[in-house]
């Protein structure tokens, strides 16, 4: 495969970068920073300011198979583009909550705007515009949008710091509408056309028989929604779990903030191997390594070694398993069901990490980091053994086929 990237592929990246951060900055990573300026504001407990992405993750899930009529019936472009819509929407009900109400409303508007335009979609859009390359391409877009933490906590920080957590959702709100939208709608190179008969859009990597491939669909979901949840629910209570466990407020948004430039380097080795890369190989070693990380913190005494020993691991494991959700679909079912099987997967990821913030929050807040952390060790170690028991099936469907 050629090292260079063509132009349209370029082009899409670069729009799909910005519109992802931006999304991801102005949705999900905003409580992590923000969560606790506004339950203090807001008079309410900090498990219902969290629980906004439960509803996040609720509507995004819910909305799924909506997603998935409008990305077959409209294209990948205008989905998005009304995602910036309802991610406008969000931000600005969210700067004028004074209660409960507005606030439950906003995040709905969010959730929306979640399903329309984040990840899936967005993979989709590659997929049309890159065809064979996609997993490539699918890469490095992940290589860009797995900064969005690590350049909006410092943003979002500073904007609370100067302006106010109102002002600062203004700004997200602007974002959305003033950067995303055009760029949906008028950046995005046009798709290109699968021929209805051609071989590259039938044929499976892996040789599975029907009964096989839905074994194999129940492995990923069970794999990829246990693995999401944890990092779902670390994400925005990470800087806690930093500070309860010996790190200074400065220390624990840097390593925060270095969690995703460590998740970049992950995501680069995927890239730099394209379609030589083996998602369910990569899948084994996040996980691997984000077990690692949790067991490390349980069993060494605290200090800013271990903090940031855990940090370098946990980074890197959670940046390869993303890049491995996002990509096993590819690897193990036809480019033509790689959207259907998206929006498949997306509905259980999708009810997983509704609760895992609220479930992560009340454990850390009553319970403390070290329970927390032994939970998330326990959950990786489940997933891990869906992984090597769909691994197992893939070694033996492709010896199988060999034999014949």
């Amino acid at each position: 495969m050629s090292r260079s990237i063509p132009l349209r592929s370029a082009q899409t990246v670069a729009v799909l970068a910005v519109t992802q951060l931006i999304g991801w900055g102005t949705s999900f990573d905003m409580l992590g920073v923000m969560g606790r300026v506004v339950a203090s504001d807001l008079g309410l407990p900090n498990e219902v300011i969290f629980a906004g992405l439960s509803i996040m993750m609720i509507v995004s899930a819910l909305s799924g198979p909506a997603t998935g009529r409008m990305l077959n019936r409209h294209g990948a472009a205008r989905v998005l583009a009304v995602a910036s819509i309802t991610f406008t929407i969000g931000p600005l009900l969210l700067a004028t909550a004074r209660g409960i109400i507005l606030y439950v409303l906003a995040w709905i508007a969010i959730g929306t705007g979640g399903a329309f335009g984040l990840s899936a979609p967005a993979y989709t859009a590659v997929v049309e515009r890159a065809g064979p390359d996609s997993k490539r391409v699918i890469a490095i877009l992940m290589l860009f949008t797995g900064l969005s933490s690590a350049i909006f906590w410092p943003i979002l920080s500073l904007l609370n710091a100067s302006v106010g957590w109102r002002m600062t959702f203004l700004v997200c709100a602007a974002l959305q509408f003033f950067v995303c939208l055009p760029l949906h709608l008028f950046a995005l190179p046009k798709p290109i056309a699968f021929a209805a008969d051609g071989a590259t859009a039938q044929e499976a990597p892996v040789p599975l028989s029907p009964s096989g491939q839905r074994k194999a669909f129940l492995l990923i979901a069970a794999a990829t929604t246990i693995s999401t949840f944890v990092t779902f629910g670390v994400s925005p209570s990470l800087l806690e779990i930093l500070r309860q466990s010996g790190a200074s407020p400065a220390l624990a948004l840097q390593l925060g903030s270095a969690r995703g430039v460590i998740g970049i380097s992950a995501r680069f080795l995927d890239m730099l191997l394209g379609r030589r890369g083996n998602p369910i190989l990569s899948a084994a070693m996040g996980v691997t390594l984000m077990v690692s990380s949790f067991l490390m913190m349980l069993v060494i005494p605290p200090s800013t070694p271990l903090l940031i020993s855990f940090i370098l691991l946990y980074g890197f494991g959670s940046g390869v398993m993303t890049v491995a959700r996002a990509l096993l679909p590819l690897a193990l079912f036809s480019p033509r069901e790689f959207g259907l099987q998206s929006a498949r997967l997306s509905l259980p990821q999708n009810l997983a990490n509704a609760i895992a913030p609220v479930v992560f929050t009340a454990i850390l807040d009553r319970a403390g980091a070290g329970t927390a952390i032994a939970t998330c060790a326990a959950l990786g170690v489940v997933s891990l053994g869906f992984v090597l028991m769909l691994a197992a099936q893939v070694k033996a469907a492709t010896r199988l086929c060999a034999q014949t």
